[in-house]
C-alpha cells in the first residue's frame, strides 16, 4: 500500500501509446502544433491523476474517468495500491466496449 503523500507510479497499457500516436498524428494533420497541445493536455490530466487518483468518478468496475480539456478525449484508468494504470486514452465518441474489455 502507498503510504500518504507517496506518488504511485503511472504505467500504461501497450495500446495507449498506439492510440495516442493516432490522435497526435490526426490532429497535427489538422493544424501545426495541435498534437503538441493534445499531448500537454493529457501530460495535465495524467499529472492531476497522479496528485489526486480518486478525483475523477468510476465509470465501469473501478475504472475511472479523466475527460481532456479542449479535446473529446478520455483517459479511463485504475488506481492500485502502488500504481496507476492508463488503461485507455480514447475519443468520446468510441465505443465504450473498446477499452471496457482491458479492464
Amino acid at each position: 500500500m502507498v503510504a500518504s503523500g507517496m506518488t504511485r507510479r503511472i504505467v500504461f497499457r501497450p495500446e495507449v501509446e498506439a492510440e495516442l500516436a493516432e490522435a497526435v498524428d490526426w490532429y497535427e494533420m489538422r493544424g501545426q502544433g495541435l498534437g503538441a497541445e493534445l499531448l500537454r493536455s493529457l501530460d495535465a490530466v495524467i499529472a492531476q491523476v497522479q496528485r489526486r487518483p480518486a478525483l475523477y468518478p468510476i465509470v465501469f468496475g473501478s475504472a475511472r474517468r479523466a475527460v481532456l480539456r479542449r479535446f473529446p478525449y478520455s483517459v479511463i484508468y485504475i488506481v492500485h495500491d502502488d500504481e496507476i494504470l492508463i488503461a485507455a486514452c480514447i475519443h468520446s465518441k468510441r465505443d465504450p466496449i473498446r477499452w471496457q474489455k482491458r479492464i
